[in-house]
Formats: structure tokens, sequence, C-alpha cells
């Protein structure tokens, strides 16, 4: 009995020392073991108890985000471009620079919208803009030196001069000076000294090139400077020398650019081609150039008498008709005014008129009913709602204002 009860225990010591082999010997089989799949692809457990699965559609946000954004708006279509293709952007915008005055010529202010009516070859317009504007400009004084204003060119230099001194200080002035040639004397500035020694160094030499003058001054000035702009020129009209531009072309420029011209006009036929200078047999008076030798050499030819032949170019009274229309259609083609420079108190009313028109306009724009053809010429009329004004505005324009003559002013 005792050597079975022995055996037993002795069995029973031997289970239980193989046994705590086997839970020694169990870690490092696990640890030394490559990791299973499950192990690799294991994620951590969902809160809502869902099995995980990969999403490869784009992110959504979730119901409960605050940004998220509404279903019931649509992302606009993308814009698709071939290569080629050009993008166009539509300017068919019409503004226009208007001056309504009463008979005395004095601003009206205080007109809206709705007292405007823009009319273009014959049909209403609906206007779609409008300011009052009183914002600097920018002024090109544009000076006839040629021989048929030498005995003008003091009034005509204290002309401008007396022009600049109505402007407010923070408007700008160019001057150009011009007869067979186009001579910039300086560019836009509002320093009054500058403009004074400018102005005062414009002296007449040979050749009357106007239309060349007023195609470069449209082309190479006025279409670069930003803003409210205008031109003043001081001439008779008359034009003998242009090579580039004609009556004609110019004309076309004035309507293509948004610019006022006001033209100053000088009646120098009798002085120029009347006897002796236009002086009745006395000597013809000396111009003071500034310059010691051109000043002996003018008061030489003025003590000789000499006279213009009739007959020479510029000096017919056709050809003086045609100056004189030419810068009616300038001022009208714009929207400006011409003036007659035959007096000192209609020199100051010019200067005074045209300071105040262009110190304070309308703006209107509006886009054309019936858009046109590059090139074609459309007529507008802009009515005012109330009794006894002037309207001073362009009358038509060109559709399209991309000059193909531009390179032949450079």
């Amino acid at each position: 009995m005792r050597k079975i009860l022995a055996a037993a225990v002795l069995l029973g010591l031997f289970a239980l020392t193989a046994l705590a082999q086997t839970n020694r010997e169990r870690p490092r089989v696990v640890t030394d073991t490559a990791p299973t799949p499950e192990t690799k692809s294991s994620r951590p457990e969902l809160k809502n108890d869902t099995p995980y699965e990969p999403d490869k559609s784009a992110p959504v946000l979730q119901d409960n985000s605050p940004n998220k954004a509404p279903t019931d708006l649509e992302p606009p279509p993308p814009l698709v471009l071939e290569d080629d293709e050009i993008i166009k952007i539509d300017t068919n915008f019409v503004t226009l620079p208007v001056s309504v005055l009463d008979r005395d010529g004095r601003f009206i202010a205080g007109l809206r919208q709705n007292d405007f009516k823009i009319y273009e070859n014959g049909a209403e317009q609906r206007v779609e803009y409008f300011a009052s504007v009183e914002t600097p400009f920018t002024v090109v004084l544009l000076l006839d030196v040629s021989p048929s204003t030498q005995y003008k060119i003091d009034e005509i230099r204290m002309a401008a001069i007396t022009f600049v001194d109505q402007l407010r200080p923070n408007d700008t002035v160019m001057v150009v000076a011009f007869d067979e040639d186009y001579q910039v004397l300086t560019r836009p500035t509002s320093d009054r000294m500058r403009l004074r020694n400018a102005i005062s160094r414009a002296n007449f030499g040979s050749g009357t090139s106007l239309y060349d003058a007023v195609g470069k001054t449209i082309d190479r000035e006025l279409r670069g400077i930003p803003g409210r702009k205008a031109v003043v020129v001081f001439t008779d009209g008359v034009d003998t020398t242009s090579r580039l531009g004609d009556y004609q072309s110019t004309i076309r420029q004035v309507e293509e650019v948004d610019a006022l011209i006001y033209p100053v006009r000088y009646d120098t036929y009798r002085q120029y081609v009347g006897g002796n200078g236009g002086y009745g047999g006395r000597r013809r008076p000396p111009v003071r150039t500034g310059n010691v030798w051109a000043d002996i050499l003018a008061g030489v030819l003025a003590n000789q008498g000499g006279t213009i032949r009739s007959g020479q170019k510029g000096t017919s009274p056709e050809e003086y008709r045609v100056g004189r229309m030419y810068l009616e259609e300038l001022a009208r083609y714009s929207g400006g005014r011409m003036f007659e420079a035959d007096t000192v108190s209609n020199l100051d009313l010019a200067f005074r008129s045209i300071a105040e028109e262009l110190r304070r306009q309308y703006s209107l724009g509006y886009y054309p009913e019936i858009a046109g053809e590059a090139g074609d010429r459309k007529r507008i009329r802009v009515r005012v709602r109330r009794p006894n004004v002037v309207v001073r505005t362009k009358n038509s324009y060109i559709v399209g204002n991309n000059s193909s003559t531009m390179s032949s002013w450079r």
C-alpha cells in the first residue's frame, strides 16, 4: 500500500514539472516566430463595432462636421480651353465725358442718372454707369510754331501760360510744339515753373504739319495717358507739310480716342498773306525768339518789309476756310469746343470755359444694344431733362479701338 501511494506522489510531481516547463517555453516560441497575416493587418477596435474596410473613394465630410457643404449647391462646371483657344473679353462698354452748361457757359451741378438719355444711331440706350467727376486731368498744349504764326508767337506763348495758370495744382500739363517737325517740350507735369520755361522755348520754324501733329499726339501721347485728358491746340488750322496724316484720317482718330479737343484759332491770314505782312506799309515788328542770331535775322527781314506771295501753299482763302472747318470738326467729333483768339476778352473767356469744363464733368456709360462690326461709325446723342442747357460730348465713335495706323506715327 505504501508503495502504491509513493508511486502516485512521484507521478504527480512529474506532471507538475512538465507543465511548468511548457509555460516557460511558450513566450520564446511566439517571439521567435514571424507574425501571422492576422497580426500584420490588425486595426484598432472601432467604437461602433464595425469591421474596418479600406475606402478608396475621395474624402467626404461627415454629417456631424461643422463645415458641411450645402447639398443643394453644385459647383460651377469647369472651364475647358483648348491649347490654341484665345480668351476674349467683351469691351463694348462705351463711356462718355459729358459737360452740361447753362447759356453763360457755367457748369450745371446736381444732375442725376435719370436726367440723362443716350441715343445711339437713333435708338435709346440704357444708362449703366453714371458719375459726377472732379478728378485731376491731363492737358496736352499743342502749339503751332509754323511760319504763318510767327506774328502771333508771343501771343500764343502768353496765352498758353495764362491757360496753365487757370488749372488746379494737381492737374498736369504736357507741352508740344510743332511746325514741320514735332517736338515734346515737356512731359506731363504739374510744376508751373517748368511749364512756363517749356512754353517759352517754343520758337517758330518751317512748314506746318498740323495733321501729323494731331495724329502723333493721339497715338503717341493720349493713348498712354490714364484718366481724363484733353488737348488744347493753338493754331490757324492751315496744314502745308503733313506726310503721315490728312484731314479725314485724323478726324477718324479723334473719334477713336477718349479725349476732348479744344482748338484756339488764330486768324493769321492778313498778317501772313496781306501786303507787307498785313501791317499796311509799316515795318513788320521783329519777333523775339530768345536766340540772339535768330533775333538779328528776324529784325533784318522785318526792315526789308518782305511779304508772302499769294499762290504759295497755305496762303489762299480756300485753305484758310478748310483750316477753320477742320478745327471745328476736331472740336465737334471729340466733344470739345473751338474758340476764336481774335481778342483778349475772347481768349480769357476761352481759358475760363475750358478749365471749367475740364474741372467738372459727368461720366456716362452704356452697353450698345447692337455691338456692330469693327470699324463701324456709331452716332451718339445725349439729352438732358433740363430746359435751356448746353450738352457737350462726343457725337460719334468708331467700333474697335485698335488703330491700324498706330505704328506709322512712331
